[in-house]
């Protein structure tokens, strides 16, 4: 008899122990969603493809930049993403104001896994555009997707509302 009154005295407190020791644990820290880069600029790409904005500006550009940034796609199909962002930085010292050289450079900058860098060149190139159109779009989706990388989702979701604002209607002609 002595013995199950031993187990009932001795089962409350191991009940106890156990259940402080799993308040003790830590929980694990919330990881950045990891996405292929492919997959971030594919979305980025069909951000500024689905705008259809009746605004697009395509700013005039000095032959040397435009040899550049040419030279940087090619670099950048071929898997050559340290001399494209070489070239890019070329061009950008030629034309530091040119917010599609910035977003390509931000585009790059997901592909050598330079995160803050690629969120910091959209910035750049949306305070320097014309807050419309495709440019815009692919911007803002850029932030979007470096926010879900940082394991931002709040962020990501404000920087997803401004997507839309990048959209300016025509006027309907019958």
């Amino acid at each position: 008899m002595l013995h199950s009154s031993k187990q009932l005295f001795v089962f409350p407190i191991l009940l106890a122990v156990s259940l402080l020791a799993g308040c003790s644990q830590t929980q694990a820290p919330v990881k950045p969603t990891v996405v292929p880069d492919q997959d971030m600029i594919g979305a980025i790409h069909a951000a500024g493809d689905r705008e259809k904005s009746v605004i697009d500006v395509n700013p005039l550009r000095d032959p040397g930049v435009s040899a550049l940034q040419d030279a940087a796609k090619n670099d950048e199909q071929a898997g050559r993403y340290a001399d494209a962002a070489v070239k890019l930085d070329q061009a950008l010292k030629l034309s530091p104001d040119s917010p599609d050289l910035l977003q390509d450079r931000a585009e790059i900058a997901i592909r050598l896994k330079d995160f803050a860098g690629a969120e910091r060149f959209a910035h750049q190139s949306w305070s320097l555009g014309p807050k419309l159109g495709p440019l815009c779009a692919r911007n803002w989706q850029t932030i979007v997707e470096m926010r879900l990388q940082a394991g931002d989702e709040a962020g990501a979701d404000t920087a997803r509302k401004w997507v839309p604002h990048c959209h300016k209607a025509g006027v309907p002609r019958y």
